[in-house]
C-alpha cells in the first residue's frame, strides 16, 4: 500500500501539511521547547537537550519496535529544472542502504498554494514504508529538532511519521512543539494523560474537550 491510498482511507481529506493540528478533530499539541532558558543554540543547553527527551518520549510512547510506519519527507523545490535526486540524502543517514530502494516518490503541486501564485513551485515527496527499528529515529527527531538552531546535524524539510497501526500520525514541525494525530482519542489516551503538563497551553482547552470522560 502506498502512503497516498493509506491517507485516503485512513484520514480522508487530510493533507499531510502544517498546522496538522488544526486540520485533524482528534490531536494533541505537545511543546518540546521551554521557554525562559536564554541562550539555547548549543547541543549541551537545558533547552535542546528538553527538546530532544521530549521528542524522542513521545515518539517512543506512540510507537513499538514492531510498528508498521510510513516515513515521509517533504522537500519544496523553488529552482525549476534542477535535480531533487541529490534530496535522497535527507533518508541515508537514518536507515540502511537497501530500504533506499523501496522509496516511493511522487511530484505534488507546492504543497503551500497561497505563497505559490504563479503555480511554479512543487513539492517532492519521498515516502518509506518500515519497521519502526528499521531507522534510526532517535538521530533522526534529534535533527528536526536542531533545524532552526544551527546545530548539526540538522534536517530543514518536514518529516511525518504515519504509524499504521496505530493509526496515528507524528510530526516534530521544529523545536518548539509536535503535533500528534489520531482516528480516536481512546488511541492516543495513554500519552494526553501521562504528558498532559507538556501540552501546549495555547490549545489545551480545546485538547481537553477532545478527551474529556475519557
Amino acid at each position: 500500500m502506498l502512503l497516498k491510498d493509506y491517507m485516503h482511507k485512513t484520514f480522508p481529506n487530510l493533507e499531510l501539511k502544517p498546522p496538522l493540528f488544526y486540520s485533524w478533530d482528534v490531536g494533541i499539541r505537545f511543546e518540546l521547547g521551554v521557554e525562559g532558558e536564554g541562550e539555547y543554540a548549543y547541543p549541551n543547553k537545558f533547552y535542546i537537550q528538553e527538546c530532544y527527551k521530549r521528542a524522542i518520549t513521545l515518539f517512543e510512547s506512540l510507537h513499538s519496535s514492531s510498528d508498521d510506519i510510513f516515513i515521509a519527507i517533504d522537500v519544496d523545490d523553488f529552482n525549476e529544472g534542477k535535480s531533487i535526486k541529490r534530496k535522497l540524502g535527507n533518508f541515508s543517514p537514518y536507515v540502511e542502504k537497501p530500504l533506499l530502494y523501496r522509496l516511493n516518490y511522487q511530484i505534488k503541486p507546492y504543497i503551500f498554494p497561497e505563497y505559490d501564485e504563479e503555480a511554479q513551485y512543487k513539492t517532492h515527496r519521498f515516502a518509506l514504508k518500515c519497521k519502526t527499528y528499521d531507522f534510526k529515529y532517535v538521530s533522526l527527531l534529534k535533527a528536526i529538532c536542531n533545524q532552526d538552531l544551527g546545530i548539526r546535524p540538522s534536517i530543514f524539510n518536514r518529516v511525518y511519521f504515519v504509524n499504521v497501526d496505530k493509526k496515528t500520525i507524528f510530526h516534530v514541525y521544529d523545536d518548539r512543539g509536535c503535533d500528534v494525530l489520531a482516528t480516536s482519542p481512546e488511541s492516543i489516551s495513554d500519552i494526553y494523560k501521562r504528558y498532559n503538563n507538556w501540552i501546549l497551553d495555547y490549545d489545551k482547552p480545546e485538547i481537553d474537550k477532545v478527551f474529556n470522560g475519557l
